[in-house]
């Protein structure tokens, strides 16, 4: 038997062409990017969808709210209401009434429940405090108009007197 020499080939010429497997692969890529936006623009209009019909959905059932926070909203929307129905015109009016040059008012502080008004202010001197609060007292929508407390402001080199004043304003007839 005679041996034949085997010839090998290490260098083997490709069998196809490269294009065709850059082709495939850019339109696979397309394809991957196109689903990929359909996903989202379908996730997108499944959550609207959802949204609208929970707005439109009508077979909801009331929850019945415990009776004690009911009360307590009771009692806020009265708060507002006697807030909003103070004779505020009328309390300004008596405030830029009776403030002097010698008294600037720093705070107004009305509490509707009780008819109150606190008026903070700061004032040159003694008699400038009292005269202020005899206009206040002589004003016909306030009423038991007294002096709560008062200090003299020593950081001030002026040394204002800061002092408050408390008064019930009467109702409206």
């Amino acid at each position: 038997m005679k041996r034949f020499r085997v010839e090998l080939d290490y260098v083997v010429p490709p069998q196809r062409p490269a294009w065709i497997g850059l082709l495939l692969l850019t339109v696979a890529l397309g394809i991957a990017v196109d689903l990929v936006l359909r996903y989202r623009n379908a996730r997108d209009a499944i959550g609207r969808a959802e949204t609208t019909q929970g707005m439109l959905n009508t077979d909801r059932r009331a929850t019945p709210i415990p009776m004690e926070r009911l009360d307590e909203q009771v009692k806020v929307a009265e708060s507002a209401v006697r807030q909003l129905t103070l004779p505020w015109a009328t309390l300004i009016e008596v405030l830029e009434g009776t403030t002097t040059k010698d008294v600037a008012v720093l705070q107004v502080q009305p509490e509707a429940q009780q008819r109150l008004l606190r008026i903070t202010a700061e004032a040159r001197n003694y008699r400038a405090m009292l005269q202020y609060q005899s206009n206040l007292a002589a004003a016909s929508v306030l009423d038991d108009v007294h002096l709560l407390n008062h200090q003299v402001q020593l950081d001030d080199p002026r040394r204002p007197l800061q002092f408050s004043i408390q008064a019930t304003f009467k109702t409206a007839p």
